[in-house]
């Protein structure tokens, strides 16, 4: 029980005890040190909360009762059963030693999916914690070594579709008007706003294929910018494209927040500067990995 002078670490450590008692096994010994009933001693978990806070009564057994308090030289010392819980806790108990000193002292033990663990595993505790989903395809335009974090949350954010457009504003009840203020022409939505506004698409991503002598660039859909990034391409290979596809999308959400906030509409040519500048920064910073070592010449070309 946690009180008001306890460290806030503390009391954070407290509240993961009802996560963490189901990996903690205790073993009887002597049963001196085990809690008969906030102890995962038995297959039922902490008897207090199999039986019901009810139990220390029904069952004439002290709430700070340990295990050796419940047993004698003959055997346990139970009433009758006088439920479904407490029976199947009688057939357990009928069919196991009681402790005795010659076993020695009690002794605990983490257990991962019914494994023992030669004391505490955090990375398997945490694969059960935190199971690991199925791969997507994505991942790697998103997540790679080398991305800018800030750049890559906002790729993240973009591509799960949860930016806060005009659109999803509106359809969570604010009374907005959902037209793009970049060009004032659509409702403002993700894949318009970031891939086929015209600010976006004849201004900053024209001038993106223009510098790696690419086709004009047109995504149709979102997975068409995915898949973008993705492609082999010597002059262009995907690690650029990363780079490339996360600072504009970074630019331009930070364009449509300053027009929407503070009102200041900046030219695309001087966004694209600014792209230019930030990609420029980041092959820097990483020259010496090898992926990026070409990158600056390919991007300067």
């Amino acid at each position: 029980m946690s009180v008001a002078s306890d460290s806030w670490n503390w009391r954070c450590l407290l509240r993961l005890r009802d996560l963490a008692e189901s990996f903690v096994k205790c073993n009887i010994g002597n049963g001196r040190a085990a809690s008969f009933w906030f102890d995962n001693w038995t297959p039922f978990g902490p008897l207090i909360k199999f039986v019901g806070t009810d139990g220390p009564r029904a069952l004439r057994i002290p709430i700070n009762a340990k295990v050796s308090d419940a047993c004698n030289s003959v055997g346990w010392i139970l009433p009758s059963p006088r439920s479904d819980h407490v029976m199947r806790l009688h057939v357990y108990l009928t069919n196991i030693n009681r402790p005795t000193d010659d076993k020695g002292t009690d002794s605990y033990e983490w257990m991962v999916e019914n494994k023992i663990c030669d004391g505490f595993s955090a990375r398997r505790t945490w694969s059960v914690l935190r199971p690991r989903a199925n791969l997507v395809d994505w991942s790697s335009s998103v997540w790679f070594k080398g991305a800018t974090p800030r750049h890559a949350f906002n790729m993240w954010t973009a591509n799960l579709d949860r930016l806060p457009t005009k659109s999803r504003l509106a359809a969570w009840g604010v009374q907005i008007n959902t037209t793009c203020g970049l060009c004032s022409l659509l409702p403002e939505t993700r894949d318009h706003l970031l891939l086929t506004c015209d600010y976006a698409l004849y201004f900053i991503w024209n001038a993106v294929s223009s510098r790696l002598h690419l086709p004009q660039i047109v995504f149709g859909s979102w997975s068409d910018l995915i898949s973008w990034t993705r492609v082999l391409n010597v002059r262009s290979p995907p690690t650029l494209r990363k780079i490339i596809a996360q600072a504009v999308i970074y630019a331009i959400w930070k364009q449509r927040n300053n027009l929407h906030h503070n009102q200041i509409y900046v030219l695309p040519s001087v966004i694209f500067k600014d792209i230019d500048r930030v990609i420029k920064n980041s092959i820097t910073a990483r020259r010496l990995n090898k992926r990026f070592r070409l990158l600056m010449s390919l991007w300067l070309h």
